[in-house]
């Protein structure tokens, strides 16, 4: 199984879609392994998005990121990063497939409500940017043989 972190904007937070949100994750079978609420410190932002610093939109990004906590989560399963990738949907709201979650709930590029990791690369440095290794849990949830097959798990 792999694990890909997943962080609820603070848009998320404000439109009141955590559980929604949450609970899509869940109903595909999707482990959450770690969860938690946190403020975003303007360092930890450049150093999360380094790679867009240098972007003129970037203040605006640490503004809306800034604006409430957010919920960052582990979440495992059998390929997590293309699956949650796969349920996210295009960055761009307004072109996200209808049934993603940005196509349900989002119309922007920057409030687009979820940020998920692109790469099992990606998800490894940004979970442990996020999480301690004490904060993430290794359990099998008493469904698991409903939600894979034996040669799955």
């Amino acid at each position: 199984m792999e694990s890909t972190l997943v962080i609820l904007k603070p848009s998320t937070i404000q439109r009141a879609l955590v559980g929604q949100v949450i609970d899509r994750f869940q109903k595909k079978g999707l482990i959450i392994a770690g969860i938690k609420m946190m403020r975003l410190s303007e360092a930890l932002l450049r150093e999360h998005y380094a790679h867009l610093v240098d972007r003129p939109f970037f203040p605006l990004l640490v503004e809306s990121m800034s604006i409430t906590p957010v919920i960052v989560m582990s979440i495992k399963g059998r390929d997590a990063v293309e699956v949650v990738r796969a349920m996210t949907g295009a960055t761009n709201g307004r072109k996200a497939l209808p049934g993603t979650i940005r196509g349900d709930f989002s119309m922007s590029g920057q409030e687009n409500i979820i940020h998920a990791s692109d790469s099992l690369e990606s998800a490894e440095i940004e979970t442990r940017r996020f999480f301690k290794p004490d904060e993430l849990f290794d359990y099998t949830p008493s469904l698991m043989r409903s939600m894979y097959a034996p040669d799955e798990i």
